[in-house]
């Protein structure tokens, strides 16, 4: 019978010594990134408020360091999904970037000049695709850990198959009930959710037709794309069926054709998001960064409602559960 082995006293040594030297490396590389966001303020996500004519339109910044001076970030305006910033340059004390227009009305490069104000806030300027100067302020995102796992409450109908008591929506409502289910036959208003929630598990089925186009806002910040996929590009990217807005793509392509009922069952803890499309798990507790274009407000740290976007063409919903955290 062969003999477990042991470890000689000289083998157990230089063992606890290979331990030493990985947790003081660890140290190291933690005060290393300490000392970097220190020096470098401005790196990290920020929830952003633009001031654009007296109205407040919310959006968002992530800076990062690539390599050993060059930093690189991303943006989220008001409308469409984050796009990249090849760098980020310090001058005077302050930071700009320019990123070029997406959806934007114009040809030129937006502009921003960003100045760090402390460890927790930021102000700066953008220079519209018009050329038009508007000011913005901005605070550090919240983490939104969870220390626990959620306990849940009783699953609550948020469409009673009847009206839309409930509910609200952000101009002229085009929304009716017809034969139990929630429908929006032309573009219009997006229809908002009176109650706000913070965790929560979301039952939802949809049906588009051909070519259309819509959405689910996770407290109103985070968008699950509801568009007619199959018919388009079946790839899984992150602007397409299923996917979290310009952030996260789906592992996998599940939409169906259009005309077809197809469900969501999505679970939102902090920034964790679990998304089931069509019985299928495509995203597993993938942590979403930021807002996504159309959102509310850029208040992460805030309970928000669920927004159904009604300005991308006809669409139908029905069977919206939602069982929020206790």
């Amino acid at each position: 019978m062969r003999k477990s082995p042991v470890l000689t006293l000289k083998q157990a040594s230089g063992f606890m010594r290979m331990q030493i030297v990985l947790c003081l490396l660890l140290i190291s590389a933690i005060q290393a990134f300490a000392q970097t966001t220190k020096d470098i303020p401005v790196i990290g996500r920020w929830d952003i408020t633009l001031d654009k004519a007296g109205k407040s339109l919310p959006s968002w910044l992530e800076v990062q360091k690539s390599g050993t001076h060059t930093l690189i970030g991303r943006f989220t305006y008001a409308f469409g999904s984050a796009r990249p910033i090849s760098e980020v340059k310090p001058e005077g004390g302050k930071y700009t970037f320019s990123i070029p227009p997406q959806w934007e009305e114009g040809t030129r490069n937006m502009d921003f000049v960003v100045e760090v104000v402390s460890d927790d806030e930021i102000k700066g300027t953008m220079v519209y695709t018009d050329g038009v100067t508007y000011n913005f302020t901005g605070v550090r995102a919240p983490l939104l850990t969870k220390n626990a796992a959620p306990v849940w409450g009783k699953p609550v109908n948020l469409f009673n198959g009847k009206d839309t008591k409930g509910w609200h929506t952000d101009g002229k409502n085009q929304w009716m009930v017809e034969g139990g289910i929630l429908r929006s036959l032309h573009s219009g208003a997006n229809l908002i959710t009176d109650k706000k929630f913070t965790d929560f598990k979301l039952h939802i089925e949809f049906r588009y037709q051909k070519g259309s186009n819509s959405g689910i806002y996770l407290r109103g910040r985070y968008e699950v794309q509801v568009i007619d996929t199959k018919t388009g590009a079946p790839e899984p990217i992150n602007n397409q069926f299923s996917a979290i807005y310009g952030f996260l793509p789906p592992n996998k392509m599940m939409a169906k054709d259009a005309g077809q009922w197809q469900t969501y069952d999505i679970t939102l803890v902090g920034r964790l998001v679990t998304i089931v499309a069509n019985g299928t798990m495509v995203i597993c507790r993938q942590e979403i960064p930021g807002i996504t274009g159309g959102a509310i407000d850029s208040k992460e740290g805030e309970p928000g409602p669920i927004l159904i976007q009604g300005d991308h063409g006809p669409i139908d919903y029905r069977n919206i559960v939602i069982t929020p955290v206790k």
